[in-house]
């Protein structure tokens, strides 16, 4: 299975994101801060991101900038509860795999993860939403 970083200011977000990918076998490490994530990144091989969009001190994007250079193969999944044209753009832009809309059904974050992980962007091309 895979490590998975999960970065939300919104701690009930973080904590149920990490709940279903930890059930599906994944090591899951929640954070709430991105300082605390991009320090864990530093130290610890991870295999997908994912990412809230709107955060305390930075964007999504921009945290996904950082761990790119601290892990250049890193994956990434967007969340938002705010889904513009501008937002989705953005998030593709800098190297997201897939964007999902807050709040996320478990079967989508479910499906999409794994496809992510399974096949890379190719794969969740077809899970955009």
């Amino acid at each position: 299975m895979a490590t998975i970083l999960v970065l939300d200011d919104v701690s009930a977000s973080g904590v149920m994101v990490q709940r279903i990918l930890s059930r599906k076998g994944h090591l899951v490490h929640a954070f709430f801060d991105e300082d605390e994530a991009l320090r864990f990144a530093k130290s610890e091989e991870v295999d997908l991101a994912v990412l809230d969009m709107k955060l305390r001190k930075m964007e999504g994007v921009e945290v996904l900038a950082e761990l790119r250079k601290l892990q250049p193969t890193i994956r990434c999944i967007m969340l938002t509860g705010y889904p513009t044209a501008d937002s989705v753009e953005r998030a593709l832009g800098q190297g997201a795999a897939a964007y999902c809309v807050k709040p996320v059904e478990k079967q989508e974050l479910e499906e999409t993860v794994a496809a992510v992980l399974a096949d890379g962007a190719a794969q969740a091309d077809l899970l955009l939403r």
